[in-house]
């Protein structure tokens, strides 16, 4: 597999308490047993380097509903090797990558403190890092969670309440998790973004690897 794709891998699986990864000819299996997330097959290749025959190959396996392909190339490309019974996000994902040298900082963040009201708080659990901010009125602002798996670490489920967006919030979340990663020793993290979150991470000085396709199975 892909040197980024394995790390991605290796630390989502953590990050979301899926099965250990099964490896394939063209990738890896990964079971979650979720209704709508039974499974999940994620190609092993990059780019232009991910090939069509392997990518009919592992779709045309799938006899199940609930099952999704995860490949790391177009959407508008990927989507033309499946069939009409598959459907395909039609945002394209991102996988981005980010070295660590050193701690983000307090500046950087954008803020020196939280907004008035607003209260932090990270814990770890399991081996995955956990930060969240709440409102004033204790509501969910903002949050993310970091699997460490070696020298490389996923950030995942990095998200902020539409209501709390340009409040530094989520710069805030991300120094979080790359301080927490530092402090494991970590020296790259990853992560599979949304066109949303790609700005975002840009700013941060996180960079794009390759575009993402996911795929689920209807069933036939």
């Amino acid at each position: 597999m892909d040197e980024t794709v394995q790390a991605w891998v290796d630390g989502w699986v953590v990050s979301r308490g899926a099965a250990p990864p099964v490896p394939e000819p063209w990738g890896c299996t990964i079971d979650m047993g979720m209704d709508g997330h039974v499974t999940r097959h994620v190609l092993g290749a990059l780019g232009d380097a991910v090939d069509e025959t392997n990518v009919r190959k592992a779709a045309e396996a799938v006899t199940g509903a609930g099952i999704w392909l995860k490949v790391f190339r177009d959407p508008a490309v990927v989507g033309d090797w499946l069939g009409a019974d598959w459907w395909i996000d039609p945002e394209p994902g991102y996988l981005m990558t980010l070295p660590l040298t050193r701690p983000p900082a307090p500046e950087a963040d954008g803020l020196r403190t939280l907004p008035d009201g607003y209260r932090q708080r990270t814990w770890s659990r399991g081996g995955v890092v956990r930060t969240m901010i709440a409102a004033p009125d204790g509501s969910w602002a903002a949050r993310g969670q970091l699997a460490p798996t070696g020298a490389t670490a996923v950030a995942d489920q990095i998200a902020t309440s539409p209501g709390h967006r340009r409040r530094g919030l989520g710069t805030l979340v991300m120094h979080t998790l790359q301080r927490a990663a530092l402090e494991q020793g970590v020296e790259r993290c990853v992560l599979a973004g949304t066109p949303e979150g790609r700005a975002l991470y840009e700013s941060l000085g996180w960079t794009v690897s390759g575009m993402l396709t996911s795929a689920r199975f209807t069933g036939r």
